[in-house]
């Protein structure tokens, strides 16, 4: 078995990509999404409606350049069981910080009197996220502003800085290289934990029936997938059917459970899994190397394609 890792740089295209993620350079975007559950959450009317349209897998948050820092992908490669197939993970990341959920206003280096002019209309209660759709030159700004559930890693450190030293609902402002930032952290929550589980684990654990009682087992497969191989307990979700079920996720999943999280070759369960952990799922375990890996590893009377 041979080990190795690599980081893909931060996407910038500004057009959607293609739903199915054999795009190795798409695995990123679901880590900044734009998205929240939390019902605490203040936002303006403006805000709250271009954040509610950003409810499909990807967002102008994620195109934003703040999160400038690359994704760590570890591969792992069996050339003689796999017949040359690549088998992707994205490591773990351990739950122990916190989360901020944050939006921002971009103007340009040179622009210090409109920043001085947008911090006066702040300061006469006008809302950030309205300046930000009117103002900022950051994509964010499609969703007001709005970039989502952040955790430190995630975005160029001086920005990074000032969302995790800043008091809640209070706008500070802070310079990056791409210009000057107004900075706004609405709300704060316990960091949740996104790990790999491997094929051999995961069979061990369905050995033992409490584990489905105990589990929520999510296949993002499509249904001709599905159809030529499975695994039992999992429930279908597809990728490409996201807009059927992404909104009621937390009604028909509990956020506090385990959660598994499988497809083809870990690539796509990967895009969710991120997405999950921005709707407050608190532990979600993606199956590394997918149903392919599983039949490979763990159970050789799974069928493979």
């Amino acid at each position: 078995m041979l080990r190795a890792s690599f980081h893909l740089p931060a996407l910038s295209s500004s057009s959607p990509p293609p739903f199915f993620c054999h795009n190795l350079r798409r695995l990123h975007l679901l880590s900044s999404l734009a998205l929240s559950s939390s019902r605490s959450t203040r936002v303006s009317p403006v805000s709250l409606r271009r954040f509610c349209a950003s409810f499909i897998p990807h967002s102008s948050a994620a195109r934003s350049p703040l999160f400038g820092r690359t994704a760590q992908i570890s591969i792992t490669m069996q050339p003689s069981r796999s017949r040359g197939r690549v088998c992707f993970s994205a490591g773990s990341s351990d739950g122990n910080g916190k989360e901020r959920l944050v939006q921002h206003l971009l103007v340009g280096e040179a622009d210090v009197k409109l920043l001085v002019e947008l911090q006066q209309k702040i300061a006469e209660g006008i809302d950030l996220s309205d300046l930000a759709v009117e103002y900022s030159i950051c994509p964010s700004k499609e969703n007001g502003g709005m970039l989502g559930w952040v955790r430190r890693g995630q975005m160029v450190p001086e920005f990074e800085e000032v969302v995790f030293s800043a008091p809640a609902n209070k706008v500070v402002r802070c310079k990056t290289k791409f210009g000057w930032h107004l900075v706004q952290v609405i709300s704060e929550r316990d960091g949740s934990l996104l790990r790999d589980i491997g094929p051999e684990e995961l069979h061990s654990k369905m050995e033992d029936p409490d584990f489905f009682e105990e589990a929520q087992l999510i296949d993002v497969r499509e249904p001709d997938e599905v159809a030529i191989a499975s695994l039992p307990g999992f429930k279908v979700l597809p990728l490409r059917q996201f807009g059927t079920w992404g909104s009621e996720i937390t009604n028909d999943f509990d956020p506090q459970k385990d959660t598994y999280v499988l497809c083809h070759h870990g690539v796509r369960s990967l895009q969710v899994a991120q997405w999950l952990q921005t709707q407050g799922f608190k532990r979600i375990f993606n199956v590394a190397g997918g149903i392919h890996a599983y039949a490979l590893m763990a159970d050789p009377s799974v069928p493979t394609y």
